[in-house]
Order: C-alpha cells, then sequence, then structure tokens
C-alpha cells in the first residue's frame, strides 16, 4: 500500500508545477521509506528526506518542525500526509518558509480542517494551485481498512478527535514571494 493517498502517480501530478532546474535543491518533510526523494532524485534534483522513524537510507532522522537545515538554503519543500500529523501544521510550514529560498516552492497534500490554504497564505507565500483531493484520501484509507493496514489506527484517532468535524484532503503549491 502506498504510504500517502495517490501513491506516486499523486507525486508526479504535484511535480507537474515544478520547473526543474541543475542544482535545486528539494527536502521531502515526512519522508518515511523515501519514495518521493528516489523520485526527485530521478528528476536529477539534490533531494533530502526527513523524518521522526526513517525507514530508508535515503531518509535522515528529524523533526520537520524543527528542521536542521539552514535559512534559505531550500529550492523545494514537498509534504504529503505529513503535517497534519504533527499536530501544529502552522509550525511545518513556517518550517517550510524558513528553510525555502526567495522564490522557492512548497507542495503539500494533507488533511485539512478547512484552514490549510489559509495557513499557507498567512505564512507569506503566494498560491499557485490549490486542490481538492478528498476523494482520494477517502480511497487511501478505504484500501487501508480492506487491508488491515497500520494506518488504520491511526484513522482511528483521527475519527475520535475530529468526530462530527468536517475533514478534507487539500493539495496546496504555494512560491515564497
Amino acid at each position: 500500500m502506498n504510504r500517502h493517498p495517490g501513491g506516486e502517480a499523486q507525486t508526479l501530478h504535484l511535480l507537474e508545477y515544478v520547473k526543474f532546474r541543475k542544482g535545486m535543491e528539494a527536502l521531502d518533510l515526512g519522508a518515511g521509506e523515501g519514495e518521493t526523494v528516489r523520485i526527485l532524485k530521478s528528476l536529477g534534483i539534490n533531494a533530502h528526506g526527513v523524518d521522526l522513524s526513517p525507514r530508508s537510507r535515503d531518509v535522515q532522522k528529524g523533526d520537520f518542525l524543527n528542521l536542521d537545515y539552514t535559512a534559505e538554503s531550500m529550492d523545494l519543500c514537498i509534504s504529503q500526509c505529513a503535517f497534519f500529523v504533527s499536530g501544529d501544521q502552522q509550525k511545518a510550514v513556517s518550517e517550510c518558509w524558513r528553510v525555502l529560498k526567495k522564490g522557492g516552492l512548497l507542495v503539500l497534500s494533507d488533511l485539512d480542517q478547512g484552514n490549510l490554504v489559509e495557513v499557507v497564505k498567512c505564512t507569506g507565500f503566494c498560491i499557485l494551485h490549490q486542490e481538492d483531493q478528498t476523494a482520494l484520501w477517502r480511497e487511501y484509507y478505504l484500501e487501508a481498512i480492506w487491508n488491515d493496514s497500520f494506518c488504520c489506527e491511526e484513522y482511528k484517532l483521527l475519527q475520535k478527535q475530529y468526530k462530527g468535524k468536517k475533514l478534507s484532503y487539500t493539495a496546496v503549491i504555494g512560491r515564497k514571494e
């Protein structure tokens, strides 16, 4: 099973909005098994991955709420289905702002309580694209429940915590101005 809604196809879809250039530095936040890092490297990008529990040699142990990267050192930050579970989407987006160079891109798809685009905007990013991907998220969790996957426990916790509240899944691409 994919580790985020839409898997590799969704990652490639989001990356369609990025103009790649030689020497570009990219950071995958919540990188897990390093699938996105490997995709970025295959595109000629100098890609790094950070995760609290790395499951690949392509990913370093680290916390995306307190990144161990210097300010304005990255051209691209990408995260899929990770910021929400950190409990502080605002801090995660702010860390991306800090490490991105002027003109750098944030490519984010995540669970959304209805304010994710606003969080990205209020941090200072210019919104280039946004997309409701809730259907993809539902499909992902249905597959997880069907396969009795690890994320079913996470989903049960979400159901308890957000009972009665509307959650969606949003993709947003922002540029640091």
